[in-house]
C-alpha cells in the first residue's frame, strides 16, 4: 500500500513536470497551439499582476480553465484501467490531480499565500526564468532533474 502512494506520488509529479515544461510551455509558446493560452493568457497575466489571474474566479469549465480541468480528467481516465491492480496507486494519482487543482487554483487567488507555502511556483511565474521550477504541487521532479531555481 506505501509503496504504491510512494510510486504515485513520484508518478503523478513527473506528469506534472513533463506535461508542464513540453506542453503547456513547449508547445503553448507557439502561437497557433491549442495549449498557447497558458503562456499567452496565464503567464501574461501572472506576471503582470504579480501571480494573480483573476480567470480563476470563473468557473472551471469555462475558457482556458477548462482546457487545464480536461487535460486533468483525461489523464485521471487513462489510469482508470490500472484501478483493479494498482488501486492505491491510482487513487493517489487521482487525489495529486484534485490537489494541483485546488493549489494551482489557490496560489493565483491568494498570492501572499502561494509566496509563503509553494514559493517554487510562485518562483516559476514571478522569477527571472519562466522555464524553471515545472512542479505546481511539489518540487520533487524539479529537484532530481535540477530545474529548482530560486
Amino acid at each position: 500500500m506505501l509503496l504504491q502512494v510512494v510510486l504515485g506520488i513520484l508518478y503523478a509529479n513527473l506528469i506534472e513536470w513533463v506535461a508542464h515544461k513540453y506542453i503547456l510551455h513547449g508547445l503553448g509558446k507557439k502561437k497557433d497551439s491549442f495549449w498557447s493560452f497558458h503562456w499567452s493568457d496565464h503567464h501574461r497575466t501572472s506576471r503582470k499582476y504579480n501571480m494573480y489571474d483573476k480567470s480563476y474566479l470563473l468557473s472551471p469549465f469555462t475558457g482556458p480553465r477548462l482546457k487545464e480541468v480536461m487535460g486533468i480528467l483525461g489523464l485521471g481516465i487513462f489510469q482508470f484501467w490500472a484501478l483493479w491492480a494498482f488501486p492505491y496507486f491510482v487513487v493517489t494519482t487521482w487525489f495529486y490531480a484534485a490537489a494541483y487543482l485546488y493549489l494551482h487554483r489557490r496560489c493565483h487567488l491568494d498570492t501572499t499565500w502561494c509566496k509563503r507555502w509553494m514559493p517554487w511556483h510562485f518562483d516559476h511565474h514571478m522569477g527571472s526564468d519562466q522555464d524553471k521550477n515545472w512542479g505546481v504541487v511539489l518540487p520533487l521532479m524539479d529537484y532530481i532533474l535540477g530545474t529548482r531555481k530560486k
